[in-house]
């Protein structure tokens, strides 16, 4: 058994090591959209930062979600955060799984590069709402009378590019059209659809994002119209971008196809005849990184 968990063991180190390599060789040649999706979250982050400082607390407009929900109050707030949490923490796992199993359909940083063109795009129509028509944030902290519905003025710059991250995050007002948690949960769960395997996986995941939309709404987090919103600009934004965008190399393919080994250099060859590095076929398609 030991000898087992051993073999097993260095299989896995192996692969590890592998994929980290090739990994590495992919990001050093697509950092900068990873940089760039990266760093448009802080101002994306920024912006919704800025319309705090000018959202004016009034009252809660009339909503069909919150004539039709029950409303949770400010102590199950946590509810639809938690369920959140555990949607963005199964992707991010889920993307990185080329790492330690045997099978895998595409690349880390290639699915990444893909994923922040998505958010990138919602956000940017995220922050043109919000900062096109301010309304009164629903949510409790949001309204007259809370200490937290109006930031007083900043007494430096630097005061506003801190951000206040976590607090200032959870503690927003004025963002609302559309949410932006919705906006994370169905670029998630379109990209699962897209590149996942498991269909049980894909309906479960849906269904969650559809309790997700009713918790928020429950919550008194956003108003109904920003949920449906996001659920039709999400989606039009995530299909018309994977039509510009070339489609990522299927890494499955290279598995059900027959391969030779070359006695002289000891490379693997697939059946079309090109060169497998590490299992994997190697061309110029692969290195893309969108």
């Amino acid at each position: 058994m030991s000898f087992y968990i051993g073999r097993e063991a260095s299989k896995l180190w192996k692969r590890f090591c592998s994929e980290t390599t090739t990994e590495l060789n992919l990001l050093a040649e697509n950092w900068k959209y990873i940089f760039s999706g990266l760093l448009f979250q802080y101002i994306h982050g920024l912006a919704a930062r800025g319309i705090h400082y000018l959202h004016r607390p009034g009252p809660v407009l009339q909503d069909a979600g919150f004539f039709l929900l029950p409303e949770l109050g400010p102590d199950k707030a946590y509810i639809s955060e938690t369920v959140f949490t555990l949607v963005f923490l199964s992707f991010v796992l889920w993307t990185f799984h080329p790492f330690m199993l045997k099978t895998k359909k595409f690349y880390t940083v290639h699915i990444w590069c893909r994923v922040l063109a998505f958010l990138v795009a919602c956000q940017f129509l995220r922050i043109l709402t919000f900062y096109s028509t301010q309304l009164p944030g629903p949510n409790y902290h949001c309204r007259e009378g809370s200490k937290l519905a109006q930031l007083p003025r900043p007494n430096s710059f630097s005061e506003v590019l801190l951000i206040n991250f976590p607090r200032g995050v959870l503690y927003g007002c004025g963002d609302l059209i559309f949410s932006s948690h919705m906006i994370f949960s169905l670029v998630f769960v379109l990209t699962y659809h897209n590149y996942g395997t498991e269909s049980f996986v894909k309906i479960f995941a849906w269904l969650v994002v559809v309790i997700q939309s009713l918790l928020i709404i429950a919550s008194h987090k956003h108003y109904t119209v920003d949920i449906v919103v996001a659920w039709y600009t999400v989606n039009l934004v995530v299909f018309f971008i994977n039509k510009k965008l070339p489609e990522l190399p299927d890494r499955s393919i290279s598995l059900f196809l027959p391969v030779v080994r070359d006695k002289l250099k000891g490379e693997s060859i697939d059946g079309n005849g090109k060169m497998l590095e590490n299992g994997n076929t190697v061309n110029e398609t692969t290195m893309n990184g969108l």
